[in-house]
């Protein structure tokens, strides 16, 4: 054995001894310490204050008592609708009403209806529409041209015409029946019940120009009927 071998294994013996050693120190158990409580105080104040223990006001403002939902907020336009009376009632004019509204509110509103007014032709639990006009009692208009003679009065008020000219005054859409809608000029069964359709569908006429919308009307069938009508 060479002089010089017994150093080397020494060497390599105190190296391996001096690995060993800084493993099992660097695996030690250690204490670990717990974590301080924290105080109630800085607890209390890192949660969002309860309006109903604290007195502050509630981020989400509510109606008052006796006040309808979401009167002072920004869906008030949502839960009225506009409707505009007129005829013969007190107070004639535009009224804003709560959605879901009947032409009998619409009346009530408006003040009732005049005494001695004929209100056989008027609906009054028909449901009311955003921008409705409601007449009440209108007056006869003038005859149309080759109504004079007239026909036989239809129970709506407006009589109608013979030989299909069209009523003598304007028929209203919201509470003419079948029989008097096939009094207006080019108007037949197929057509006067496309008509009740879709009144049925969209809970009444809100204008004369919906007629647009109806199967079976087009621009010259709706110039025809255009003066002989009203919501």
């Amino acid at each position: 054995m060479a002089p010089r071998t017994p150093v080397v294994l020494g060497l390599v013996l105190l190296a391996a001894v001096g690995v060993a050693a800084f493993h099992f120190w660097s695996v030690r158990p250690q204490a670990v310490r717990a974590p301080e409580p924290v105080a109630d105080a800085a607890a209390a104040t890192a949660l969002p204050p309860d309006p109903l223990r604290s007195g502050a006001p509630d981020p989400v403002p509510r109606p008052a008592a006796g006040e309808p939902p979401d009167a002072g907020g920004s869906g008030r336009a949502s839960g009225q609708i506009v409707v505009d009376v007129s005829g013969k009632v007190r107070r004639p004019g535009v009224r804003r009403l709560p959605a879901g509204s009947r032409v009998a509110d619409a009346l009530d509103a408006a003040g009732g209806v005049r005494a001695g007014t004929d209100m056989t032709g008027l609906n009054r639990a028909r449901l009311l529409m955003d921008g409705e006009q409601v007449v009440v009692g209108q007056p006869p208009g003038p005859p149309v041209s080759g109504a004079a003679g007239g026909g036989p009065a239809g129970t709506d008020g407006p009589g109608g015409a013979p030989g299909g000219t069209g009523p003598s005054a304007p028929l209203s859409l919201n509470t003419a029946t079948a029989e008097q809608l096939e009094t207006l000029p080019g108007v037949g069964p197929v057509l006067a019940q496309h008509m009740l359709d879709y009144r049925a569908e969209n809970n009444g006429f809100r204008s004369v120009d919906e007629l647009r919308q109806v199967s079976g009307i087009g621009d010259r069938r709706f110039a025809e009927l255009q003066p002989l009508v009203r919501p």
